[in-house]
């Protein structure tokens, strides 16, 4: 059974720092695509952060220069550290998986709450 496990959400106010943590059940973890996203109340879902197999990073510009995608491999963990939080990155945040094979393979975990006020 395939789980990805977020966890490092809370409330912070602005200004502040986090960092999520996802754990991944996956044989062959090191060849699947991650990514972070969210999703604020009333609002779409949106990419936040990718980190791919050759670990080539992409941000949202929303995000840039504040948080940092990064996975360790041996330990099937992908983190996001963030910075100078503002009301704005108030959201679930979600952790994703994708394999490009055939078929192709795309996994979720439950999501973890950030919430950002003063």
């Amino acid at each position: 059974q395939v789980q990805l496990v977020e966890s490092g959400g809370g409330s912070v106010q602005p200004g502040g720092s986090l960092r999520l943590s996802c754990v991944v059940s996956l044989s062959g973890f090191s060849l699947y695509d991650m990514g972070w996203y969210r999703q604020a109340l009333g609002k779409q879902r949106e990419l936040v952060a990718t980190i791919n197999r050759g670990e080539t990073t992409t941000y949202a510009d929303s995000v840039k220069d504040r948080f940092t995608i990064s996975r360790v491999n041996a330990k099937k963990t992908v983190y996001l550290q963030m910075n100078s939080l503002k009301p704005e990155d108030t959201a679930l945040y979600y952790c994703n998986a994708k394999y490009f094979a055939s078929p192709s393979r795309d996994y979720w975990g439950q999501g973890t709450q950030v919430s950002v006020s003063s």
